[in-house]
């Protein structure tokens, strides 16, 4: 399968969610083929649709005065932080042409990320009864996503340079009994968040069995833009 990967840069979570329901249903029509989105968001909570509001210990005053946005959101999953720092991976695949077991993809999906720390040299795993990936009892990334008449959306997040204070205002996932890590804790050093994001690119094209097609971001933009016309004209 072909698999177009687009580097999005830092963006604003509103921004890459509309960017993703455009996808998600041009994908449904078969316009486009397989994508996955690579960004950095500004900080921001997200909160699944089977969330818990009392797990945002912050105010909306704290909130609003520090410039954090709140979204209440489609995908799986409680509340979890995204911010700089930290590679948020958006996989918008039709898993009729992989396997339609949504469990599977969430397995896939913690694989991908498994490789991509070894490549790092740092040993992740799962937890039982847990979804997301783990190193040394912390949690190094988040994983939430929506699946309708098998197209994707949402995915994971994976803490690299991430400023893990973020997630003091928040019970993460809504696990009472475990902390939070990543990558630059662990190593004890900064590690290139492009460097990360290709090595995420290599591991899930490893586990999905894809074969990469880069596309600029403005291209994607235009060609979205491009099909939605000529959809709604037809």
């Amino acid at each position: 399968m072909q698999l177009f990967v687009s580097k999005l840069g830092r963006t604003r979570f509103a921004e890459a969610w509309d960017l993703q329901r455009k996808l998600v249903d041009l994908r449904r029509h078969g316009l486009i083929d397989d994508v996955l989105l690579l960004t950095e968001h500004e900080h921001v909570y997200t909160i699944g649709k089977g969330g818990d509001e009392n797990h945002l210990l912050a105010t909306d005053r704290e909130l609003q005065a520090d410039g954090v946005d709140v979204f209440r959101i489609d995908r799986g999953g409680d509340i979890t932080y995204h911010g700089p720092g930290q590679v948020v991976g958006y996989p918008i695949l039709n898993l009729e042409h992989y396997f339609t077991d949504i469990h599977r993809y969430l397995r896939c999906l913690e694989e991908t990320i498994i490789l991509t720390l070894d490549r790092f040299g740092i040993e992740g795993g799962r937890e039982e009864g847990m979804t997301g990936v783990w190193v040394k009892g912390e949690k190094v990334a988040a994983i939430g996503v929506r699946v309708s008449r098998w197209i994707t959306m949402h995915g994971f997040a994976l803490n690299v340079n991430t400023d893990l204070t973020g997630f003091d205002r928040i019970i993460p996932c809504g696990i009472f009994h475990k902390g939070v890590s990543s990558m630059r804790k662990v190593l004890g050093k900064e590690v290139p968040l492009e460097e990360v994001q290709d090595s995420l690119t290599e591991s899930f094209c490893s586990v999905f069995g894809c074969t990469v097609s880069p596309v600029q971001p403005e291209q994607l933009h235009e060609r979205v833009r491009a099909l939605r016309m000529e959809s709604a004209e037809r």
